[in-house]
């Protein structure tokens, strides 16, 4: 193509210069490739005004480092694809990595996979949320793929393939905070009782009395229980089993419900923070009930004889495995209709005993040792799990009426 240069200009300069079409070409260096040649980027307007102005804003671009990087044409889906198998999932925990391979595959890809990386818009994103909900979604989920969308997008920027994130811009779903009811000292009392009637007691009385989580009780093993001197140390938590086909697939179900499925994920990991490696004091109620469970342990475990297998949890199945969070969770469910207390989730008893530890008067500091917080994020914490209750506000009340009306109250 020939093509007429205004002026010579030294190497690496821009240059404008119009083609015996008539057409005006631009080609600015931004950079460097990764095989070490320079990055020249091409551009054509029809007009030499037009060309000017495109040429400047690569300039700026090129001057501030937010010029696209060269190379592969991401769309949505290869992208996503690409951050969540290859960047996110060696560096994030299992669960965190499950959420977000459902946010990409089962919500975000099929929503938004086809567009240009570069050309999606807030709007895009602002308008799958809402059909997201419209469809049934809940508002918790379209969050989900939000947080997800806008991490991976970030990435996309740190790696120079985008110069702004759309997501950091669009309006995210509005999620109300489910309002949380701790269950009472009386609905509380009704639970430890029945539970003392059922397999693994203490599990559930660790729960409401000590709050601790699910993957935290379940992880407990016996090393980490002080018997002694009344104290555990919560250093690890449960995962939920991720399992494959051991069958090659050949049974033609999911790989959760294949006869021969093989657990392809570690049973433990460590406490994320140092906050939630922590040790906890035991009521002298509870410490009994842990060396009651730990004689009955034992008897299953003679009973079981070459069946049981022995890794040193404290709760386990009647052959010694750990105890799978689902199985878990039914058998919460079972214990709250068996104790006819109305139904909640799990993690409400850590609620109740954030609310308990409230209702004692615990210091703060105590209480975010015994919970786990983080001190950043303890404050904040205590407002969500600590809850206003109708015996908190009768106990406050009394407390002011006593300070302001000594002489009634004793007259």
């Amino acid at each position: 193509m020939a093509k007429k240069r205004d002026s010579r200009q030294p190497n690496g300069a821009s240059t404008i210069y119009q083609a015996s079409d008539g057409r005006w070409h631009g080609r600015v260096t931004v950079g460097v490739k990764d095989d070490g040649t320079p990055d020249r980027r091409h551009v054509s307007r029809k007009t030499r005004a037009e060309v000017t102005k495109v040429v400047r804003e690569l300039e700026r671009l090129r001057d501030s480092g937010t010029v696209r990087k060269a190379g592969q044409r991401w769309t949505v889906e290869t992208w996503l694809t690409h951050w969540v198998e290859n960047i996110a999932a060696p560096s994030v925990s299992e669960n965190t990595i499950d959420g977000y391979r459902v946010a990409v595959y089962h919500h975000l890809i099929p929503g938004l996979g086809a567009h240009r990386l570069e050309k999606l818009e807030p709007e895009h994103l602002e308008r799958f949320y809402k059909k997201m909900q419209d469809t049934g979604s809940a508002a918790g989920t379209a969050h989900q793929a939000h947080r997800t969308v806008r991490a991976a997008l970030n990435e996309a920027i740190r790696r120079r393939h985008l110069t702004v994130n759309p997501a950091s811009i669009a309006k995210a779903p509005r999620v109300e905070e489910e309002e949380v009811e701790p269950y009472s000292v009386e609905e509380v009392q009704s639970l430890l009782l029945e539970a003392g009637r059922q397999r693994n007691a203490a599990r559930w009385v660790i729960a409401l009395a000590l709050g601790l989580r699910q993957g935290e009780v379940l992880g407990l093993k016996w090393t980490d229980v002080d018997l002694k001197s009344g104290v555990i140390r919560v250093q690890r938590g449960r995962l939920r089993p991720r399992y494959d086909h051991g069958c090659g697939g050949s049974c033609g179900r999911k790989p959760g419900y294949c006869p021969q499925k093989i657990n392809i994920r570690r049973e433990t990991k460590d406490t994320k923070s140092r906050a939630g490696k922590r040790p906890i004091g035991l009521p002298e109620e509870l410490l009994k009930l842990l060396k009651e469970h730990k004689a009955e342990q034992a008897r299953e475990r003679a009973t079981a004889r070459d069946l049981w297998t022995d890794n040193g949890y404290v709760f386990t199945s009647p052959t010694g495995e750990a105890l799978n969070p689902n199985t878990d969770y039914h058998n919460w469910k079972k214990l709250l209709k068996s104790a006819g207390v109305r139904d909640g989730r799990l993690h409400d008893a850590r609620h109740t005993a954030g609310t308990v530890l409230l209702i004692l008067g615990v210091a703060d500091v105590v209480v975010d040792a015994i919970m786990g917080w983080e001190p950043g994020k303890s404050a904040r914490m205590r407002r969500r799990y600590q809850h206003l209750t109708g015996r908190v506000l009768r106990d406050t009340a009394d407390k002011v009426g006593g300070l302001l009306w000594p002489t009634e109250r004793h007259g």
